[in-house]
């Protein structure tokens, strides 16, 4: 798998975030593509500290289960739940959301040491590797889902 650390990995992103347009169908799901921008960009807000987000039960409960069906080579299956704070269900400015979503994922252009130190807030304790794992995987969910 890439490394959302690998500087041609996030140029790929970049590239496949720009064929987006604010008509881009989705191929399933209820988003539109401007909410997906901005669903996105939550995880990465996550992940490098912009969002912290409480644990709840059902993640100490379900979260290490969950990240061991999620952290591996296989593609994100359709219709995953999500966490509250990424359910985007308002209406958002494409270009907004486009550039943000940008922004964010050029924050991993300066490596490793741009993630949180402290647990996930659904998975717990993750390696570099998982938070590069599951931030490539569901970007890369999201972007196929529009056709990108």
């Amino acid at each position: 798998m890439d490394s959302i650390f690998n500087p041609a990995t996030i140029e790929s992103f970049i590239v496949r975030i720009n064929k987006l347009t604010p008509a881009t169908p989705a191929l399933w799901g209820k988003m539109n593509v401007a909410q997906m921008l901005a669903h996105c960009q939550v995880p990465i807000q996550v992940a490098v500290g912009d969002i912290v987000s409480k644990g709840g039960l059902i993640g100490l409960l379900f979260g290490r289960i969950a990240k061991k069906k999620l952290v591996n080579d296989q593609p994100f299956e359709r219709n995953l739940p999500t966490m509250k704070e990424a359910k985007i269900a308002d209406v958002r400015n494409f270009e907004q959301e486009k550039a943000a979503l940008i922004v964010l994922v050029k924050k991993f252009e300066s490596g490793p040491g741009v993630l949180i130190n402290g647990p996930h807030p659904f998975f717990g304790p993750l390696t570099v590797d998982e938070w590069s794992t599951l931030q490539y995987k569901h970007l890369d969910h999201h972007l196929r889902q529009f056709g990108a």
